[in-house]
Parts: structure tokens; sequence; C-alpha cells
């Protein structure tokens, strides 16, 4: 069952900027793309680096470990040696407060 989880107050991830978050048992990123957040599990499918930790370029976040890279939107792993997507989440600002729509693990 998918719950939304305050992660942060609202305006905690500045334009271009990715942070991570504790969302339960679960960390998140949280990136700022233009004015629109998008979250995604924080864990690089290819060595569990923190995709936080990465570059963002547009929609796109490389990992700073080895240089995978994914999209923000979808998941989607676009460049290796990643292969597998993460999962990405619904991300709101409400009342001040940042919030995602994670699932129990």
């Amino acid at each position: 069952m998918a719950e939304w989880v305050r992660v942060g107050s609202a305006g905690s991830v500045p334009e271009g900027e990715i942070t991570a978050f504790a969302a339960g048992e679960r960390q998140v990123a949280v990136a700022n793309v233009e004015g629109d957040l998008h979250a995604f599990d924080d864990t690089c499918t290819h060595q569990q680096c923190s995709l936080a930790e990465g570059e963002l370029d547009g929609t796109t976040v490389e990992c700073a470990c080895h240089g995978s890279l994914f999209d923000v939107i979808t998941g989607e792993a676009i460049g290796g040696p990643a292969v597998d997507p993460v999962g990405v989440f619904e991300v709101k600002e409400e009342d001040g407060e940042l919030k995602v729509l994670v699932d129990e693990e």
C-alpha cells in the first residue's frame, strides 16, 4: 500500500540539484528540473551508489561511481554499466512540506 511520506520542507531541493531523503525504510532522491520535482530510488542498480551524489544534466542523472545514466522521470537506465531501471515515485509540495508517495517494501 502506498502512502505519502514527508521527507523535507518545500523548497529544499534547489533548481538543477538532487537531494537524498529517507522515506520510511527507503532512500529516495528528488531532482529539481527547471522547477519540476522528480523522485526516484537513490540507489544505482549497478553497484548501489547514491544517485544524489551524481550529476544532473536536464532530466538525466549520471552516477558518480561508474557513470551509469538514468532518466529521472521514467527511471530508465539509458547508459551503462547499469541495465536495470530505478523506481520512480510521485512527489509534491503541500502545506510547506515535501512529500513522496512510496510503497511499503
